[in-house]
């Protein structure tokens, strides 16, 4: 999940893009969205046991820098962004808040920090891969990150599924996963392959393609900056697919933390049926991915 995301945005370009939304500098107009409510990922019926956490000495989150809007350092040089404040909550819900500390490393330093024990939980996006849950364990998810169409708005579309793009040409990032979830999903859709995201849009944006199918954060945030003029809007999904997309945004931690692990998951429950994942969710997305 991260890996990909990572190899088909730059950090700078995506930072500029979060800061404009959160500054509400775009431009009212067809390319803003109602935002859309967070898919309940946990029962609202479920009530997961809280573990008892009095003998825990602190709890130690580690996440990295360089995934905006999920973990980033704002202006003041603080950390921010979405799992920060997803991980100040869970501390909060087990009442464990004077215990909790969350500390940046590099990416590439996560997997052995936690495995050495230098923290108790990786928070940060990481995807969840077979290799991986033969070493450590994970929570359930808490975000799916999906796929979406953007449509031109000159297109002449008639209807607003994915049916109407029938035999139209749609562009999508060769070499990507969703790439082959287009083809899987849409046979009938005319794919048009480019050779990265920046070419796809500005033909998207130029009416070469009637629609495009990506990832739906980037696209997300695309059509509500200025970038886009107001030409697009998302269009039909979101799509979620375990086999292309993965299992969505977990907490990773040690296979022998299993009453932290259930903790973590009971805390995850709780804002889930209380509203607090939502607001956190629309705090970061205002516009949506769903």
């Amino acid at each position: 999940m991260r890996q990909s995301f990572l190899a088909s945005i730059r950090f700078k370009v995506f930072f500029t893009l979060l800061q404009l939304v959160a500054a509400s500098s775009v431009t009212p107009g067809f390319a803003q969205q109602t935002p859309s409510s967070l898919p309940l990922l946990f029962d609202a019926r479920e009530r997961l046991a809280k573990p008892d956490l009095s003998s825990l000495v602190r709890l130690r989150f580690l996440t990295s820098v360089d995934f905006p809007p999920f973990n980033f350092t704002d202006q003041n040089g603080k950390l921010a962004g979405f799992n920060i404040d997803l991980a100040r909550e869970i501390c909060d819900e087990l009442e464990v808040a004077a215990k909790c500390e969350i500390q940046a490393l590099p990416f590439a330093d996560l997997k052995e920090a936690l495995a050495a024990s230098q923290g108790d939980a990786v928070i940060a996006g990481l995807a969840v891969t077979s290799d991986l849950r033969k070493q450590f364990t994970f929570t359930r998810p808490y975000l799916m990150l999906p796929a979406r169409f953007v449509r031109n708005a000159k297109a002449e579309i008639n209807g607003n599924t994915s049916a109407s793009l029938s035999g139209r040409p749609v562009g999508v990032v060769k070499a990507t996963v969703h790439e082959a979830m287009l083809a899987a999903f849409f046979p009938a859709i005319k794919a048009v392959p480019f050779e990265n995201k920046e070419a796809m849009l500005t033909a998207l944006k130029d009416g070469k393609v009637d629609a495009a199918f990506a990832d739906a954060l980037q696209l997300s945030f695309w059509v509500s900056s200025q970038a886009s003029a107001k030409c697009c809007a998302l269009f039909d999904g979101p799509y979620l697919s375990e086999q292309f997309l993965g299992e969505g945004m977990t907490i990773m931690l040690r296979q022998n933390d299993g009453v932290l692990t259930a903790a973590l998951d009971h805390a995850l429950a709780a804002l889930s049926r209380n509203g607090r994942l939502q607001e956190i969710y629309l705090r970061y997305f205002p516009y949506g991915l769903f």
